[in-house]
């Protein structure tokens, strides 16, 4: 591969916007090509961020050989189309999460991308933020114990009427796959896929879901309280609780500045983000993981394994059943 990793941005909505924006703070990445549905809004953001090249439809990007790699962003209920085009046209996919509406949806994807033999990976962001992967790190080393409990919240208030796409089924809107996605991922980072799921929502006339409480159970007795919504705000935070002490990250626990770890009999100790580390809101940090991983050669990201993405797409799938959230179309491609 050439020293720089050349990029393409399928959509050209606010994500797209802001990862176009850190994207280009890497000096190994280049943003060579946009596509969208669009034309005149893949010319406005080619320009705007010096992407060299703009199609007005998705397929003249997914066949342009010169891009290595894809960041599929558009809404949810279009990620299984425009993540498939890319893999069927050749390309690398790092497609926002959730990966799709189901698990169906996202097993095909995978399975599309390992018979190409391409590289795909969910854009979950916060597994590859640097202060997550020291939390990670020193729970695995045991330094709460054994975790026992895992609690999370990520919900937020705004003017999402009928017509923004977190208020619309089509665009596979309400709190679960949008906020919840976070707390589960957090939770199943730690004690994996649960083997039981319950889950409890306030739906809108729209039919999507509002607020979400989920709890989570394993085998050996751990579980997870997580809470999601659109009309209610929290100051997302989250705690792990283990056998011999507990994490706290305070606001905004998907994309932490810091946390705090209390050990049985210790003081408490305060990490924070080092000037190593970027800035907490990056999303440079997936971009430097997916332009690692297409270096290596590898198909899949150590930090945003496929198999990990699938189980927390089935936490979710169960959830949405016991709640009764069904998205328009969602069995289609």
């Amino acid at each position: 591969m050439a020293d720089r990793v050349r990029w393409g941005v399928l959509a050209t909505g606010g994500i797209a916007a802001k990862f176009a924006a850190d994207l280009v703070t890497l000096p190994d990445a280049e943003l060579l090509a946009v596509g969208s549905r669009s034309a005149p809004a893949a010319e406005a953001f080619a320009e705007r961020f010096g992407a060299g090249r703009a199609y007005g439809d998705w397929a003249s990007l997914a066949v342009d050989a010169d891009v290595d790699v894809v960041y599929v962003a558009t809404p949810h209920a279009a990620h299984r189309t425009a993540a498939g085009i890319c893999l069927e046209g050749g390309r690398a996919v790092l497609c926002e999460k959730p990966l799709t509406l189901n698990a169906r949806q996202a097993g095909e994807l995978v399975a599309l991308a390992k018979e190409r033999g391409l590289f795909l990976m969910e854009a979950m962001w916060m597994y590859c933020n640097p202060l997550i992967r020291r939390l990670k790190a020193l729970v695995d080393d045991g330094a709460i114990g054994e975790v026992h409990s895992v609690s999370a919240d990520f919900c937020i208030t705004g003017d999402f009427g009928p017509g923004h796409r977190l208020a619309d089924p089509a665009q596979g809107g309400g709190a679960l796959l949008d906020l919840g996605v976070y707390p589960v991922s957090f939770a199943q980072l730690f004690l994996g896929e649960p083997e039981e799921v319950t889950a409890r929502s306030l739906l809108s006339p729209a039919g999507v879901d509002l607020r979400t409480g989920l709890l989570l159970s394993w085998p050996g007795g751990q579980q997870a309280a997580l809470q999601c919504a659109i009309d209610t705000a929290t100051e997302t935070r989250a705690t792990l609780a283990g056998s011999r002490g507990r994490v706290e990250v305070p606001g905004g626990f998907f994309h932490p500045e810091r946390f705090v770890l209390h050990r049985a009999g210790r003081e408490p100790e305060e990490f924070r983000l080092g000037p190593e580390d970027g800035h907490r809101s990056s999303y440079a940090h997936e971009a430097a993981e997916v332009m690692r991983c297409l270096r290596a050669g590898e198909t899949e990201s150590s930090l945003v394994p496929l198999d990990g993405t699938l189980a927390v797409m089935r936490t979710l799938d169960s959830a949405r059943r016991q709640v009764g959230v069904r998205y328009p179309g969602e069995d289609a491609a």
